[in-house]
């Protein structure tokens, strides 16, 4: 099963510009607590990350950022911002082993297919060096579906998430729900989830 969905992929290479040229804050409320959990100027892979709000917020703090995006003109946008490389990078395609302290994945891994998950949590995990912290987040929901815009959502519940990354053997998990929106701006239950690997 691929890690990807082609009409996802092509919404962002067709709104790539009024997607990264829209003033997006860094998500500080969970990027503080994620950067207090690493050791100063650590090693950190951003899956997912669009305009590059988040990884210019860790750059800015000293850490070791290694930026990465799916859509080839949102990786040209983060790059001229960030003046950092950006990788393009699919989550089926990430190979690396024990490179990384923490890896962040805000509100990307929700696009990925259902039955590819685990083996993208399996990637990450063989990623992350020992005791190394990764943070993602989902929209909520019971089934998988499309937005309006076409885009895929795998939508979990906290059950099928928190029963998905146990395959992997995280050593610890925590799940944290807040209400907000999203890029569609409807009424959103966001699914917040730390794991660290033993």
């Amino acid at each position: 099963m691929t890690g990807k969905d082609d009409e996802t992929i092509g919404f962002y290479k067709q709104n790539a510009d009024a997607y990264t040229s829209a003033m997006r804050n860094a998500n500080i409320l969970y990027l503080e607590p994620f950067l207090q959990k690493l050791p100063p100027g650590a090693t950190i892979l951003e899956l997912g990350c669009g305009s590059g709000q988040d990884s210019a917020f860790m750059l800015e703090r000293g850490f070791d950022v290694h930026p990465t995006d799916g859509t080839p003109a949102i990786v040209a946008a983060a790059q001229a911002r960030l003046g950092v490389p950006v990788r393009q990078l699919f989550f089926d395609e990430l190979d690396d082993e024990e490179r990384y302290e923490g890896i962040w994945a805000n509100a990307c891994l929700l696009h990925a297919p259902r039955p590819s998950l685990s083996g993208i949590l399996g990637r990450i995990h063989h990623a992350l060096k020992p005791r190394g912290v990764f943070h993602a987040s989902f929209k909520a929901g019971e089934t998988d579906g499309r937005d309006r815009f076409g885009r895929y959502f795998n939508y979990p519940t906290q059950e099928w998430l928190t029963e998905t990354y146990m395959l992997h053997g995280w050593q610890e998990l925590a799940i944290e729900t807040r209400q907000g929106s999203g890029y569609d701006k409807e009424p959103t239950e966001w699914l917040h989830i730390t794991a660290i690997k033993a």
